[in-house]
């Protein structure tokens, strides 16, 4: 089937997304309780004044150099491309796990924290899953020098117990919460709540391009500075586009900071991989772009894994930055239009990846890029990759905080 990416490609190639209404087509918006809509207007034209503010992103390009290590490293994999077998296939993975605090979340914890500054706030919250954003905020409040709380689901915490320290030692408080399936949803209705009762000295630094307008657009424009290098890179590298450009996808802000760069190129494959956990087949997965529907779900109408009645439906996936019922409004639309193809990747695909990638190329990825690594594998398996090709894979955060996953599921350790 011939798919017309023209309205995608014009959207973007013209910078008009989202629209006034802070909308991607039919997704975004605002949906929230009154009290917070004049909360969320003054956040949208503070981040629109910023983002005009020569002086504002100077400052924040400083720090993603100095203190983030920015530019991220970017370098073929050619032990892992030997192992998918495809002829005079190139592999490029682009490291944001080289990233202070290991992961992509540091960009737009630095930009968002500096707007927070900027606004007058003095308390952040933040909510988180894999832990990530949380280490990545109680980073940068600390650089920052501002009081912060975490939120982070129970079984999260459980699962991320790395993580939950990293957060502790930083200075940050991380409250736990023990309501609904304990993930990340129900982690963001707690630090939402939080946000309503300490409007006046409190910003909601949220993690992911989710949730209610402005929240998508501010996220994705600070995390654009993956695919704006790599596009960059590889073009230095190859001297030309890519012929794939992959990423994993959980609510999506690693996957829209790389894809947006590439929207326009009608060229470049963009897939995204979410997690089918254990089998689509049994309903435990988080696949929400490849099965869910249409609806509204914290702040914003998006994609959902939902029944019927329009009630969430619980969600698994060995990876927890992937465990979320939703995804963000721009990632749906790329699926409407038809511009980003997305696929998914069982636990046991994406431990093959972790593994693959260690052992290929002694580098240990998080559980979440490796869903991305072993649908790869996947694709050269079954005749889906071309030969010659040139592939971009985001290799989102570093796997240290899966090892205990990692040792009981591989069945390694001491």
């Amino acid at each position: 089937m011939v798919i017309d990416h023209s309205v995608a490609q014009g959207a973007y190639r013209h910078g008009v997304f989202p629209d006034e209404h802070g909308r991607f087509g039919e997704f975004g918006g605002r949906y929230v309780p009154e009290g917070l809509m004049a909360a969320l207007i003054e956040l949208e034209q503070s981040y629109r004044t910023a983002r005009d503010d020569a002086e504002f992103m100077s400052e924040l390009d400083r720090l993603l150099c100095d203190r983030v290590g920015r530019p991220t490293l970017f370098h073929q994999a050619p032990r892992f491309a030997q192992l998918l077998a495809v002829p005079g296939a190139k592999i490029y993975l682009k490291r944001e796990d080289m990233a202070h605090t290991g992961a992509h979340k540091i960009n737009n914890a630095l930009g968002q924290g500096l707007l927070a500054k900027r606004m007058g706030k003095t308390r952040i919250i933040a909510e988180t899953g894999a832990g990530q954003h949380g280490v990545a905020v109680a980073t940068v409040c600390s650089m920052l020098g501002l009081a912060c709380v975490i939120y982070m689901g129970a079984e999260d915490m459980r699962r991320q117990v790395s993580n939950v320290v990293r957060m502790n030692l930083l200075g940050a408080e991380v409250r736990a919460v023990q309501t609904g399936g304990r993930r990340l949803k129900d982690a963001i209705t707690e630090a939402v709540r939080d946000w309503v009762a300490n409007l006046d000295t409190t910003y909601y630094l949220f993690g992911t391009a989710t949730g209610p307008a402005p929240y998508p657009m501010i996220v994705r424009d600070f995390q654009t500075v993956i695919g704006a290098e790599a596009r960059a890179q590889i073009l230095k590298s190859e001297g030309r586009l890519p012929d794939y450009v992959m990423a994993c996808v959980g609510s999506g802000s690693n996957a829209i900071g790389l894809f947006h760069s590439f929207a326009g190129d009608s060229g470049v494959e963009l897939i995204g991989v979410e997690a089918a956990g254990r089998g689509m087949e049994t309903g435990d997965h988080a696949a929400t772009l490849s099965v869910g529907t249409p609806g509204e779900m914290d702040g914003g109408y998006s994609y959902l894994l939902q029944d019927s009645d329009g009630q969430i439906i619980r969600t698994h996936s060995i990876a927890a930055g992937l465990d979320y019922p939703g995804v963000g409004p721009e990632l749906s639309y790329l699926k409407d239009t038809g511009r980003v193809t997305y696929r998914t990747a069982t636990d046991a695909v994406a431990l093959g990846g972790m593994r693959a990638m260690s052992h290929s190329e002694g580098i240990i990825v998080a559980l979440e890029s490796a869903h991305a690594v072993g649908y790869l594998m996947q694709m050269a398996r079954h005749g889906e990759l071309s030969a010659d090709s040139v592939t971009v894979l985001s290799l989102s955060g570093r796997g240290d905080k899966d090892l205990a996953i990692a040792a009981q599921r591989l069945g390694i350790g001491g």
